[in-house]
């Protein structure tokens, strides 16, 4: 009989990656989305609105493992109602889910929440699952989040809670718009340069994911990001080595904040700020990376990578 896995929220950018890879693996995947419901092979969709009880709850009985992504994005400026729906969609869906596998006679055995290693804040330190937390909106965020997801006892659910760092995957995610910029020749340093990327391949995520679905021994909080964290200016350095691009003039903060607020209509911080950031304890259970090397990663993701030398 096939597992069950339930991924809340799982219509973006991690969720289908991570839906696409469990069911290759030969996993009953169901997503809770926000769209309408529709049956399909080898995924079914099936309808919520992350904040109430409804039929969508029936799913959680007998499934084997629930993952959450919910969460709205933080790719927008953060104005007072953005910031508001940051955090309420983030601490209602916990709590709804809570609720679910509370009320079910034959609970999931894993219940995995999808953090972000922004708890951390913006630093340079290295930063390890016991590192202290930052300051700020999005520190938090994940504050509150965590507070949240383990704020009540699942007798029988084991929780799992992954800080996911900088996630590298095809088409989509953070790469895409960087990969955009290096091809116009506008992939130059950020900011200072100086801040930190916590990145990891997204393959390497979803078998992160995969062990906290699977390992038993697997509870608590781990940071799910690659073992070698970079810098920006470095991170650049190696886009546009592996995209065959030399070099490109850098984008100095205020031109950063400009562009991020009348372009991308985005939070400037979410460029200029980062964090240096290491999975301790996923490498002390003995996780072996695919792609523990920037460049290996990038090429591995863009379509006609270049073996150029790397542009000074």
């Amino acid at each position: 009989m096939q597992k069950r896995v339930i991924l809340a929220g799982g219509s973006g950018f991690l969720g289908q990656s991570l839906a696409a890879y469990l069911t290759q693996r030969g996993y009953d995947v169901v997503i809770l989305t926000r769209g309408g419901s529709r049956d399909g092979q080898p995924i079914r969709y099936v309808q919520w609105d992350g904040e109430h009880l409804g039929e969508w709850a029936r799913e959680i009985e007998g499934s084997h493992a629930v993952v959450n992504f919910t969460g709205k994005s933080v790719n927008c400026i953060y104005t007072r109602k953005n910031r508001e729906e940051i955090m309420r969609s983030r601490l209602q869906s916990v709590k709804v889910l809570t609720d679910a596998i509370l009320a079910c006679e034959n609970p999931p055995q894993a219940f995995v929440q999808a953090g972000s290693l922004a708890i951390f804040g913006d630093t340079r330190a290295l930063c390890d699952e016991e590192s202290p937390h930052g300051t700020g909106f999005s520190v938090e965020v994940c504050q509150r989040w965590e507070e949240a997801f383990f704020e009540r006892e699942l007798p029988l659910t084991r929780k799992v809670l992954l800080r996911i760092g900088f996630a590298l995957g095809k088409n989509g995610g953070a790469l895409e718009p960087l990969m955009k910029l290096a091809k116009y020749n506008l992939g130059g340093t950020v900011g200072s340069g100086r801040q930190y990327i916590s990145w990891l391949h997204l393959d390497d995520l979803n078998e992160m994911l995969l062990w906290a679905i699977e390992k038993e021994k697997m509870s608590g909080i781990y940071n799910a990001t690659g073992p070698n964290p970079v810098t920006n200016k470095e991170f650049m350095r190696t886009l546009r080595k592996v995209m065959n691009k030399g070099w490109a003039p850098p984008a100095p903060s205020p031109v950063v904040w400009l562009g991020a607020y009348l372009v991308m209509r985005t939070e400037p911080s979410l460029a200029l700020t980062g964090r240096n950031c290491v999975p301790k304890r996923l490498l002390e259970s003995g996780f072996t990376f695919r792609y523990p090397d920037l460049e290996e990663a990038l090429r591995d993701l863009i379509p006609h990578a270049s073996s150029a030398e790397m542009p000074r």
